[in-house]
């Protein structure tokens, strides 16, 4: 049965005040379990689970940083200002993790959201066990901070600037409309900054039952309340890493940017490069934001498009392929999917 537990642990920083040119640490924190109300069945002994939350060892002060760079979260390495790549390797690809951490217990904790809204820190242990079951549900009625519905149809393929993008992919842990688990995310950095390293988890406990412990921290500046990309780091436990080239491991930071776009990320304002202007907003966006129609898409989920149901496209389609979901389009969307070119749903 798969173990869900919140946690109000920051780990031994408060990964969202930096602020350019500060240095400091906060003192390491202790775990502390929550479980959720109702009966919860732990698989295997909760104290190893409980392993996995202790506090790093003492961290020297965050380091003095300029300009664009960005530190990560717990102030060991500096990330460099994007420079066209949608990622960039942190700590050489390695890993925070500790031997503390090396442990095969399900879990999965997201930190409370702080006074401005913003997610933090999210944890877990992915495994089969985690991995849903079910379609993914609605989550159009999160509004993660610095949310806008905003379009840029002549830069942005499938139109939408931002994503709600899911700290823990839902192929992940099966996380729906939680609140700890979305942050507002470009189109970008959620198809080809987060997709990929999602997908290689996903295909890799597929294919070997293994465990990947998966740490994903969005990283924001000051008061910003759109984060700079998010750092996500993975190690497969029964692999300890990558052995021989097999298994999982990798700590990278994922740019929140979109090619073309410029960003304000204390708000989630943005206009076009070089033209001063922000983006397309029908009168009536806002409106539509929160009214838009739920309703029946076809999901092919080996070509990654949707269609109506009654595209023709679907009966040439493999069975085994093919979902049925009530959702908005928007929502398919943010799910890595593309629309028909025949039956434009």
């Amino acid at each position: 049965m798969k173990i869900q537990e919140q946690s109000k642990i920051q780990e031994n920083k408060d990964i969202r005040n930096h602020t350019p040119g500060r240095a400091g640490i906060i003192p390491v924190l202790l775990a502390a379990f929550i479980l959720l109300s109702g009966c919860v069945k732990p698989t295997g002994r909760i104290e190893e689970a409980t392993q996995t939350l202790q506090a790093l060892q003492e961290i020297p002060e965050t380091q003095e940083f300029q300009g664009d760079e960005i530190p990560s979260w717990n102030g060991e390495n500096l990330i460099p200002a994007h420079s066209g790549d949608p990622w960039v390797d942190v700590n050489d690809g390695i890993p925070y993790f500790n031997d503390g951490n090396k442990v095969t217990d399900a879990f999965e904790i997201y930190a409370d959201l702080d006074e401005l809204g913003r997610c933090g820190q999210a944890y877990a242990n992915i495994c089969l066990e985690l991995m849903p079951t079910e379609e993914r549900g609605q989550i159009g009625q999160v509004k993660p901070s610095g949310w806008h519905t905003v379009k840029y149809p002549e830069q942005i393929k499938d139109l939408y600037l931002y994503n709600r993008c899911h700290l823990v992919g839902f192929q992940l842990a099966g996380e729906n409309a939680n609140e700890k688990n979305l942050v507002t995310g470009t189109r970008y950095l959620n198809i080809e900054g987060m997709l990929p390293f999602e997908n290689e988890i996903a295909e890799h406990v597929h294919e070997t039952e293994h465990h990947v412990l998966y740490r994903v921290t969005p990283i924001f500046i000051s008061d910003d309340l759109v984060c700079k990309g998010v750092e996500m780091e993975a190690m497969c436990v029964e692999d300890d890493g990558k052995t021989n080239g097999f298994g999982v491991q990798f700590h990278v930071f994922a740019y929140n940017v979109q090619p073309g776009i410029v960003i304000d990320y204390a708000t989630g304002d943005s206009w076009t490069d070089g033209d001063g202007t922000t983006a397309s907003e029908p009168a009536g966006m806002r409106q539509a934001e929160t009214d838009e129609d739920v309703r029946e898409y076809a999901i092919n989920i080996n070509s990654r498009k949707f269609h109506l149901p009654e595209c023709g496209s679907i009966e040439k389609a493999n069975p085994g392929n093919i979902r049925y979901q009530a959702c908005t389009r928007e929502e398919l969307i943010e799910d890595g999917y593309s629309p028909c070119g025949a039956c434009r749903p």
